[in-house]
């Protein structure tokens, strides 16, 4: 029989061992060395990209393998010239106030009246004889005072403001144990509103200069307001309007007031869910508001309608399984509008952003930009040459500049090179797409490895969430890492993914509306589909070992996996969550969740932290006044009462963050035990990141 030689065989199994650790120190200094050096070696992808009108110019500055150069370009002859000193797009200013008349009286426009508040009411006076003071309200009250902000019509014969009444202050408080200034804490307080709070109401009234009387208007036709915009009148002096946005975010309307007082709403929409005023908002006024284009996803997708001057829809302005992104230009000379649009290109990534142009017919779209990548436009300022830059997360960026009208390319300008980024090791991020729940949708998200990545190991999977619904997150232009320092992540040892499911925004409507009234969904069901199918086509992902982390909305979010979805997510890392939506503020959290009613505690992460499995660290700052710190705190405390073992990190002086640098070495440390099963290394090492003095 051989004998086997033990010590020989131990040492071998300690090199092979090394050789194929995770969450090492020297995995922890090489995940450092990314946070620095990495960050210099992408070339010739410009930034800082300006047009400078007086010059008739565009200027960027270009980091090269020799240094930083600078570039102008002459908009008319297209001539290039190198700078190597930065180009100045500063313009000249007049700073000389000595001439310049400030009145602080509101004088109508042809001069005659003065118009002002006292004691809560309306009044005017003439400019002549200021002396005789001619009241137009009369039911003014402190707790019901009419606006100081008058607005007087162009032709001066009728005065337009609000009547005020207020709603009840909310006060946020905030505690900073270690100030600087002094040894004794300072209490901190913000003005903060929450959902169902009663909120300022502002009604609409307009008074008859001739007559010297109030105009009555129907104020039922705005009631119960989230808020409504500041007052605008008609450049003819028709009629005024303001923008409605009714508690709920089910109404939003453009209303119009004429000198008779009749109110009626010329564009706007009434959704099932709710307008997405938040981030999809958009509206232009055609001559002095003879036609008005607006925004709307009453099709099922983000696009442009054209109304008449009645509030009736001429046309549909764009239209398809697609979405405008955003409006660019207005050309009422030539009827056109330029936008931003993405989902169009068919076989490219709908996130993309691509360029178009079209009528207000809806006729004679022009296609801009279609190579697949993710655009940036700048343009001249008559809207004839701009330059285009795009790229994807896996393809470093193109300049071009292009002809305005046709798209068509003018010269290539530069061309990303990350060749020494690649020379280091670093893994590019790689594109992924899986059918989400409904079995047809796709679902995108992206796939970060190690620079040691080895197909023969094992790797947890660790998701960087954040979920909100007022946009998509996954990155799509080509850069070294994204928020989170998701590549530093993965070099400990992980592979780190990112994806947008159902719930959020950039697709169609029915897509974002599932998170309606329903934030605790996050996507997950599409995720955990999502990931599946990548750890299906790659066996080196262990879907045993499963982490999340996440901020704010994301901090919410990652908690919610370990309450809802146990079974996939073990290990989660939340920051700053807003863990209770009746504890947030009131603008993001009515938007998606409607009027406060029993759907708030469902999705209460407090309401439902006895669920808890796996392992757990929350992370907050005292001085967080973006959400409401008691909102991690309430988590705690239920999670004691029902016996749960957890981690807290609670920074002083901190606001609101997914936990500082001292929180990132703890949330990597948190992962490293938790996933890999390994003791993270002593902190007597020095790493790039810097920690607060205790």
């Amino acid at each position: 029989m051989k004998l086997i030689n033990f010590p020989l065989l131990l040492i071998l199994l300690f090199v092979n061992f090394t050789a194929n650790a995770q969450g090492t120190l020297q995995d922890y200094q090489r995940a450092e060395e990314m946070n620095g050096t990495f960050q210099k070696k992408i070339y010739n992808s410009p930034s800082d990209i300006k047009f400078d009108k007086e010059k008739n110019q565009y200027t960027y500055s270009n980091t090269t393998l020799t240094g930083i150069i600078y570039k102008t370009i002459d908009a008319k002859t297209f001539n290039i010239t190198t700078n190597s000193q930065p180009i100045s797009n500063a313009q000249p200013t007049n700073t000389d106030r000595r001439n310049r008349r400030v009145d602080p009286e509101n004088i109508s426009p042809d001069g005659k009246w003065i118009a002002f508040i006292k004691e809560f009411n309306v009044y005017i006076k003439s400019t002549d004889n200021k002396k005789i003071e001619i009241q137009l309200s009369f039911d003014g009250t402190k707790g019901d005072t009419y606006e100081n902000d008058l607005k007087w019509a162009p032709n001066s014969k009728n005065l337009a403001t609000y009547k005020v009444t207020p709603g009840v202050e909310r006060l946020l408080y905030l505690i900073e144990s270690s100030p600087t200034s002094q040894l004794q804490p300072i209490l901190q307080t913000r003005n903060y509103p929450k959902p169902g709070d009663v909120l300022q109401q502002r009604q609409p009234a307009l008074f008859n200069i001739d007559t010297k009387k109030q105009v009555l208007i129907d104020v039922s036709k705005s009631a119960n307001q989230y808020y409504v915009t500041d007052i605008v009148w008609r450049k003819d002096s028709r009629a005024f309007t303001f923008e409605y946005n009714q508690r709920g975010h089910q109404v939003y309307a453009i209303m119009q007031v004429n000198t008779q007082g009749d109110i009626s709403e010329i564009a706007g929409d009434h959704a099932k869910t709710y307008f997405c005023y938040y981030s999809k908002k958009y509206r232009y006024d055609v001559n002095d508001g003879q036609e008005t284009i607006w925004m709307s996803e009453r099709d099922g997708w983000n696009h442009l309608y054209l109304y008449d001057v009645n509030g009736n829809v001429k046309n549909q302005i764009t239209k398809g399984n697609w979405i405008v992104k955003g409006v660019v230009n207005v050309d009422e000379k030539t009827r056109t509008i330029l936008f931003e649009g993405c989902g169009m290109e068919d076989g490219q990534d709908p996130y993309l952003v691509q360029y178009y142009k079209i009528g207000f017919n809806g006729k004679g779209l022009v296609k801009l930009t279609t190579e697949n990548g993710n655009h940036k436009a700048v343009f001249s300022d008559d809207y004839s040459t701009f330059i285009d830059t795009y790229s994807r997360i896996d393809e470093p960026q193109i300049t071009l500049l292009r002809d305005g009208k046709t798209g068509k390319i003018i010269k290539e300008l530069e061309k990303g090179n990350a060749d020494d980024l690649l020379k280091t090791g670093w893994k590019m991020p790689e594109v992924f797409t899986a059918k989400g729940r409904d079995g047809k949708t796709d679902i995108w998200g992206m796939v970060i490895r190690p620079s040691n990545f080895d197909p023969n190991k094992k790797y947890p999977i660790i998701e960087y969430i954040y979920a909100g619904p007022h946009d998509s997150f996954v990155p799509k232009s080509f850069a070294n890492d994204s928020r989170g320092g998701l590549h530093e992540l993965a070099e400990l040892g992980f592979i780190v993914v990112q994806c947008d499911g159902m719930g959020t925004s950039n697709r169609s409507k029915a897509f974002q509306d599932v998170s309606y009234k329903n934030l605790k969904d996050g996507g997950f069901p599409d995720r955990i589909l999502w990931i599946k199918a990548l750890a299906k086509k790659y066996n080196y992902m262990d879907t045993s070992r499963v982490g999340i982390f996440g901020n704010s909305a994301g901090g919410q979010n990652s908690l919610a996996a370990l309450l809802f979805y146990p079974e996939f997510y073990k290990v989660a890392v939340s920051s700053s969550g807003c863990h209770d939506n009746r504890m947030d503020k009131i603008s993001w959290n009515e938007q998606f969740m409607g009027v406060l009613g029993p759907h708030y505690a469902e999705n209460s992460n407090v309401e439902n932290a006895y669920r808890l499995q796996g392992k757990l660290l929350l992370i907050l700052g005292e001085l967080d006044d973006n959400v409401d710190p008691s909102s991690t705190y309430q988590v705690i405390n239920q999670l004691i009462k029902h016996n749960k073992n957890f981690d807290f990190l609670f920074v002083p002086g901190m606001k609101h963050s997914l936990g500082g640098d001292y929180g990132e070495h703890k949330r990597r440390d948190f992962f490293v035990k938790n996933l890999l099963g390994v003791d993270p290394p002593e902190w007597t090492w020095k790493p790039n990141i810097t920690i607060p003095k205790s």
